[in-house]
């Protein structure tokens, strides 16, 4: 990766998967990562939503990680929508990190993933952050090539940034219940302390 994209995405953790010809880039809720380079992006998948976008002229790509649509009236504005808590910023740092690779808003595809019934109750999270993530893309006239959505099930997904391809691998309900926990305790820690196979190929 450039010199300027090590600066950029240095707090997100990289490790080396055997399976996999180039190395992965881990992004964790209110996280997002861009790449002009080959790289894997890989991310688990409760309620929260990834949006993939991909141009696949210049080959650049990236993908996100939110949890919640945008902040609701009582929550205001803190520094955690500026990071990507929320997929209204999540998407727009997105877009533009693309575009500052030369990707072009115009010729953009997408893929959504997530967006799982995890919590117990009648209101779904899970679906309201898909229906967002898609209505958005609606409305930006970006295409959507691909979404996997709804169910259950958490989501393992494994993007390429050069191709625009994912591997996606859905989770029992045993790991819903623990990602489900994961979910409420981040909550719980942006309240306190705000931040600075049975593969599918997609």
């Amino acid at each position: 990766m450039s010199a300027s994209g090590l600066m950029e995405f240095g707090h997100i953790r990289r490790i080396q998967d055997a399976r996999f010809p180039y190395e992965v880039a881990v992004i964790l809720p209110g996280e997002y990562f861009v790449s002009q380079e080959p790289k894997v992006v890989y991310t688990i998948l409760g309620s929260c939503i990834s949006v993939c976008l991909h141009d696949p002229f210049v080959k650049v790509g990236g993908m996100n990680h939110f949890m919640l649509a945008s902040p609701s009236k009582t929550e205001g504005h803190d520094n955690w929508s500026d990071s990507g808590r929320y997929g209204s910023f999540a998407m727009e740092m997105l877009i533009n990190e693309i575009l500052k690779r030369g990707g072009k808003k115009k010729r953009l595809e997408a893929k959504v993933f997530g967006g799982a019934k995890i919590y117990d109750g009648t209101i779904d999270i899970g679906a309201k952050n898909a229906a967002w993530a898609l209505d958005f893309l609606d409305k930006e006239g970006v295409p959507l090539m691909k979404a996997n959505v709804g169910e259950a099930c958490p989501r393992k997904v494994y993007y390429f940034t050069d191709s625009g391809k994912v591997l996606l691998k859905k989770l029992d309900k045993v790991v819903a219940k623990t990602i489900a926990e994961e979910e409420v305790q981040y909550q719980a820690k942006l309240q306190r302390a705000p931040l600075q196979s049975d593969v599918t190929l997609f």
